[in-house]
C-alpha cells in the first residue's frame, strides 16, 4: 500500500486541477503565458498521476477499473468484479 502522504498530496492535486480547469483553459486560449506561472504548480493536470483508488499503488493501474492490476486480481479471484471471470481455473 502507498504512504498516506502520497495519497493526500494527489488527492490535494486533483482538487487544485478541478478548481483551478476553467481559468487556466481560458489563459492558455488568450496566450497568457505570464498569467499561466503565476497559477499554482500543482493544478497542472500533467502532474496528476493515476494511482489504485483502494490501495494507493502508483503503478499497473487499470483506467477501466480505476485499480491496480493487483487489486483487480484479487477482486476478480473473489468474484467481486462482475462479468470478470479468470481464463483457466
Amino acid at each position: 500500500m502507498a504512504k498516506e502522504s502520497m495519497i493526500a498530496r494527489d488527492t490535494k492535486r486533483k482538487k487544485l486541477v478541478d478548481h483551478y480547469a476553467a481559468k487556466r483553459a481560458e489563459l492558455k486560449k488568450a496566450g497568457d503565458s505570464v498569467g499561466l506561472q503565476k497559477l499554482p504548480k500543482n493544478s497542472c493536470k500533467v502532474r496528476m498521476r493515476n494511482r489504485c483508488k483502494l490501495t494507493g499503488r502508483p503503478r499497473g493501474y487499470m483506467r477501466d477499473f480505476g485499480i491496480s492490476r493487483v487489486t483487480f486480481r484479487e477482486m476478480v479471484l473473489f468474484g467481486l468484479i462482475p462479468g470478470v471471470t479468470k481464463s483457466s481455473f
